[in-house]
């Protein structure tokens, strides 16, 4: 299958559960590229964004979409990839969100529901999701288990 990773990442924490993810779904024999969303500056919560770099969905038979939490919401560049696609109809997406609080209710849950959503509203079929707390204890093992559940969704 072909996988589209779509990742807005600030920091690099995001673009390198991601990576990790593309690493584990090529060795599974799928093909996969990450597809970075970039801005021509750093995006705050709430900000009005100018994406440069904008990913082309048309290509991939399915999607994953990963995006920090910003203020207790889906950051903001991912927010505005989202509005400015006409539809993700029966593609299947996974989705999975980084945050820097050691607990999901403290944004993560928020973010992740708005991705779901917004993906949902687009017709997309969620194949499941993932929140990862930066500065939780467990963080290494949380990634791992991320990747390897992520991977599973796009089993043949």
């Amino acid at each position: 299958m072909n996988i589209g990773i779509v990742v807005y990442s600030q920091t690099g924490n995001t673009l390198s559960v991601a990576q990790g993810l593309s690493d584990r779904l090529s060795s599974q024999g799928h093909t996969v590229t990450v597809d970075r969303l970039e801005t021509a500056s750093p995006a705050g919560p709430g900000q009005v964004v100018e994406l440069t770099r904008v990913p082309n969905i048309l290509a991939y038979g399915a999607l994953v979409l990963a995006s920090p939490v910003h203020a207790f919401s889906l950051a903001a560049p991912m927010q505005q990839y989202l509005a400015d696609i006409d539809h993700l109809q029966g593609k299947p997406v996974a989705l999975f969100v980084t945050q820097h609080f050691p607990f999901p209710w403290m944004g993560g849950m928020r973010a992740l529901g708005q991705l779901r959503r917004i993906c949902q509203d687009k017709g997309a079929t969620i194949m499941g999701e993932s929140i990862i707390n930066w500065s939780h204890p467990r963080r290494d093992q949380t990634i791992q288990m991320t990747i390897e559940r992520q991977a599973n969704f796009f089993l043949s």
